[in-house]
């Protein structure tokens, strides 16, 4: 990730308002046109009490009259002008907020997996929800509330000075320490917020974590366990708003109910002065209050103001910290008509990280079209590994990995997906219906390609006898099958896409004997053809299989057919007695 200049960060903040700026323009405008009215209010008062009061005038109600319903106009346009900003400025900020959410979630799916590896969930779905909301919160009223702020200040100031400069001086004297007394809680509120939002994305990850994980909390009687995780993330985070209100109080307290009281007296006290030496009158002091509260009421909002900042800042920060992140390669762009799938490892060493040791160390092997390759071996030899990096969740370390002789580097990353089928263990199905999941691997597929995929999974008959049949909701990660259900839909899935090479991860492990041989067939039958990768440790199920690979922690240990390996009687011999 790159560091961004401050230039360039307000820059791509301001660059969310392009789409909407002529909305954009009427809202400040409008948010103007409050202020300048708001201010306009007092004058007209002032004179009311000033001019036409003092004034012998036969026509005195008539003016009066006049000078009301003036007034009551100037209600309405402000009553419009408030209703268009605060109604229109949202909008806007919503639309940010979609188009932020959107250009976040369409990044991080491009983000390669080993960025995913090192992240919570709880914590990702923080920075698109919370952090979003906050900062779509200061697209809408950053710019209007500071217009609304300085107009009214500014404003406020000038007509001071025109009704008493000495009194506006005595008035004037009190904003820098206003200001001065801000900044002193500015560090305090922005440390107390940054550590609020990872408070959050902690608890958020903790929660996540608990309910996806229900079934095995409840099988392990882990409800105790885990409520005492989520009390101490949860008071972690109780305890960083407690410094944030302690904070905020402090400053409001300050600011409410010392600073703000003392202009007016202050005012006051002088006004008072003022008018008995006859060079202020009362009707001006009484415009010169209101004007006061014009002053300082801005003020007073301040620390919203900071809070609305600092959560915008932070969020914008981390949504930065993620579109910065390096999407995955789209590699060199390279197709070809038709995948045979002859695969090709070259010197290839890998791991998952620095700390971490190598998994393959100069690893070589050649994979024919059409073959059947089946490896085997304990865990942690690398059989997960090598399907990984087939389909490019992974590059290694050094060496190369061709397919049909084209680099993996060089080829076109939805080609080479797309050319690609895999059933793991644990396949994942996304909440919806099972006519949903299927054409999940083929989108265009008709009614009757997906009945015919899951025939061939043997998962037809059991889909027909759920409540609706293909158009049943299977809940959350299909928590509604058993998991042989699961495991025969993601296979059917498989089967719908049918790809030139396949990869089997443990691909029947969690069917009953009697269905894992109907699908044992039928995965033989997909598999025709097809440069298959077996990953098994039922080794009943590989007999078949043209090479056996066994892995151990030093590389290829052993290689041949199931007959020609069980005659060897070493490695393989041991593990399928």
């Amino acid at each position: 990730m790159f560091t961004r200049s401050k230039g360039r960060t307000f820059r791509k903040f301001l660059s969310y308002y392009k789409p909407y700026k002529p909305q954009f323009f009427f809202v400040l405008l409008c948010a103007l046109i409050t202020t300048l009215v708001s201010l306009a209010i007092p004058l007209c008062i002032r004179y009311i009490t000033k001019t036409i009061l003092v004034d012998e005038n036969p026509n005195i109600r008539d003016e009066i009259l006049f000078m009301g319903s003036f007034m009551i106009l100037l209600i309405f346009i402000k009553l419009f002008c408030g209703w268009f900003f605060d109604r229109t400025g949202h909008i806007i900020g919503a639309k940010i907020e979609r188009d932020l959410r959107n250009e976040l979630f369409s990044h991080l799916v491009h983000l390669p997996q080993p960025f995913f590896d090192g992240e919570k969930t709880g914590a990702l779905m923080s920075r698109i929800t919370n952090d979003l909301l906050n900062l779509a919160e200061f697209y809408h009223h950053g710019p209007e509330n500071f217009m609304l702020y300085f107009m009214s200040v500014l404003g406020s100031l000038i007509i001071l000075f025109q009704i008493h400069t000495g009194l506006a001086i005595v008035a004037a004297i009190f904003v820098p320490l206003m200001l001065l007394y801000t900044a002193m809680f500015f560090g305090k509120l922005q440390s107390a917020y940054r550590e609020s939002y990872q408070k959050i994305g902690e608890m958020n990850a903790t929660l996540e974590d608990s309910l996806s994980g229900i079934r095995v909390i409840k099988a392990f009687n882990g409800e105790k366990l885990e409520q005492q995780r989520f009390c101490k993330a949860n008071m972690g985070y109780f305890n960083s708003r407690k410094t944030i209100y302690s904070t905020e109080a402090l400053f409001y307290s300050g600011m409410e109910h010392l600073l703000a009281p003392l202009v007016t007296v202050a005012v006051l006290v002088a006004g008072a002065i003022w008018i008995s030496g006859a060079s202020l009158d009362i009707a001006d002091l009484l415009a010169f209050l209101m004007y006061v509260g014009y002053l300082t009421a801005p003020m007073q909002q301040l620390a919203f103001m900071v809070q609305q900042y600092q959560d915008a800042k932070a969020g914008f920060e981390r949504f930065l910290s993620l579109m910065d992140m390096e999407p995955e390669p789209h590699g060199g762009g390279r197709t070809a008509e038709n995948i045979k799938g002859a695969i090709q490892f070259s010197n290839i060493d890998f791991s998952y990280g620095e700390q971490y040791p190598f998994i393959l160390k100069n690893f070589s092997l050649s994979i024919s079209p059409g073959q059947t390759v089946a490896l085997v071996g304990s865990s942690g030899v690398g059989k997960t590994t090598l399907c990984s990096l087939i389909t490019r969740f992974y590059r290694p370390d050094s060496g190369e990995i061709r397919i049909d002789g084209i680099p993996l580097e060089e080829m076109s990353l939805s080609f080479l997906r797309q050319n690609i089928g895999v059933v793991q263990q644990d396949m994942y199905l996304f909440a919806g219906t099972v006519m949903d999941n299927m054409l999940y691997a083929r989108p265009d597929a008709s009614r009757d390609e997906v009945v015919h995929a899951a025939r061939l999974a043997h998962a037809h008959d059991f889909i027909i006898a759920l409540p609706e049949g293909y158009e049943t909701n299977i809940g959350q990660r299909g928590l509604r099958l058993s998991g042989g259900q699961k495991q025969r839909l993601c296979i059917a899935r498989t089967f719908l896409k049918n790809p030139p090479i396949l990869i089997f991860d443990e691909a029947t492990s969690a069917l009953d004997y009697e269905t894992e041989r109907y699908v044992q067939e039928s995965l033989e039958a997909l598999s025709t053809h097809k440069t298959t990768l077996i990953i098994a440790h039922r080794l009943s199920t590989i007999r078949n299989a043209d090479q056996i690979i066994v892995l151990t922690d030093q590389g290829i240990a052993e290689v041949g057919t199931h007959d020609e390996l069980m005659q060897r009687e070493g490695i393989y011999s041991s593990l399928y007695h």
